[in-house]
């Protein structure tokens, strides 16, 4: 089974294409992509919804992993995400991925066994349970993503 997992946000987006094969999985592909910041709010999106779209032709997920929406003190950024989310559930929709949503505390559970680990401690344990071949930085959103696609398959029977 091969999934799509995606960090929301609406400056930079977590994008992870992973791969489920006995009972192993595996990082296909992974990026963090950033919309121009001098464009307009609805060109930004426009942006995410052709880039989700361009990563789900080119790699036939069956499925995706979306983390659920955070509300945090600023509720313009959470509005912000709350319109990427749904630009992204329409791409996956439209192109027939069955969706799979999870919760900071979900994903932090699934891959260090504590819901209040940082940030830090998710990557670090990313890369214990999953090769990740890239010899570039990977910023956290990327980690964030994959293990958003981990504990998709820890989740879901595939």
């Amino acid at each position: 089974m091969k999934i799509l997992a995606i960090d929301p946000g609406y400056d930079r987006l977590g994008i992870a294409i992973l791969e489920k094969k006995s009972g192993k999985e595996i990082l296909l592909h992974s990026e963090c992509f950033s919309p121009e910041k001098n464009k307009a709010e609805e060109k930004r999106i426009f942006l995410i919804g052709e880039k989700i779209g361009e990563i789900i032709k080119k790699y036939k997920p069956e499925a995706l992993a979306l983390e659920s929406l955070f509300f945090n003190k600023n509720q313009k950024t959470a509005l912000l995400v709350a319109e990427t989310r749904g630009v992204i559930i329409y791409e996956a929709s439209k192109a027939g991925l069955s969706l799979g949503q999870f919760t900071p505390l979900q994903v932090k559970i699934a891959i260090t066994g504590y819901g209040r680990s940082e940030k830090k401690q998710v990557g670090e344990m990313v890369k214990k349970l999953i090769k990740i071949e890239k010899e570039e930085k990977i910023l956290d959103d990327e980690y964030d993503a994959i293990a958003i696609g981990l504990t998709y398959f820890a989740s879901v029977k595939s």
